[in-house]
């Protein structure tokens, strides 16, 4: 796939991958629309950035979902939508009857999963009357396997992986051209995980194999460990299981 002149809304961009992505896009000669929820750290990336355009949007919210696709088609569409807005609720006790886990599951489920189809179904039309188009969808590792820690967001990526293979199948069974591709990050360095101690890699690395992936149409894109535990889930499961889930984690779940 050609970036170099496509306009591209980053979901989620202010910060963390959606950042990065932002500024990586910007060098590859597309234009880069990117939303968010804190308007503080939206003028920040604009102040670094700017030839950015932002928008402030919460992808959780039917109206402001339907707002940011006017605002967008007033500026003339998109080509690629990245769906790159996530969202982890700290983990409370498992196994335990707590309205806190629900609402952390909804919550999360909300952003991962419903607000991406939400945006989908609203961009689908304007990117099917684009040249080339695409959609990127930012899972996990723990798509593949489950985190003890954050059993709920796990399921959040889970859906939205098998939703991602869903999609390309149904597009290319209508003789679509839209492009869907998956990116499954490992464990990225990033706030949302700034008091882990496990091993990270930095958001640049993780986009530069995105943008590699995309001019190569690889549309499945495993980065570090995430290649690793694919293969060997596929092999040994029970070995794979616990190299996510190692034992000093259960040492953070308090068992009533």
């Amino acid at each position: 796939m050609n970036i170099q002149g496509k306009t591209i809304l980053i979901t989620g961009g202010a910060s963390g991958i959606g950042l990065e992505a932002a500024k990586q896009f910007l060098q590859q000669g597309a234009r880069v629309i990117v939303t968010g929820r804190n308007t503080s750290k939206l003028n920040t990336a604009k102040q670094d950035y700017p030839s950015l355009v932002t928008v402030c949007s919460d992808v959780s919210k039917e109206e402001d979902a339907q707002a940011l696709y006017e605002k967008v088609r007033e500026m003339g569409g998109i080509d690629i939508l990245y769906n790159n807005a996530g969202v982890g609720v700290p983990p409370v006790n498992l196994g335990v009857a707590d309205n806190r886990h629900l609402e952390g599951a909804v919550y999360e489920m909300e952003v991962n999963y419903f607000g991406v189809i939400r945006l989908n179904n609203l961009f689908m039309e304007m990117l099917k009357s684009r040249p080339e188009a695409a959609i990127i969808h930012t899972t996990s590792i723990l798509s593949i396997v489950p985190s003890v820690l954050e059993a709920t967001y796990s399921a959040s990526k889970t859906a939205l992986s098998f939703y991602t293979r869903s999609l390309r199948s149904h597009l290319d069974a209508i003789g679509s051209s839209v492009k869907i591709f998956e990116l499954l990050p490992p464990l990225v360095d990033t706030d949302m995980v700034a008091d882990r101690q496990d091993k990270k890699i930095s958001p640049e690395k993780l986009v530069r194999s995105l943008i590699d992936g995309l001019k190569k149409d690889n549309y499945v894109i495993r980065v570090g460990d995430s290649r690793a535990i694919y293969f060997l889930n596929r092999l040994a499961p029970a070995i794979a299981y616990g190299l996510v889930n190692p034992k000093k984690h259960y040492k953070n779940i308090k068992i009533p």
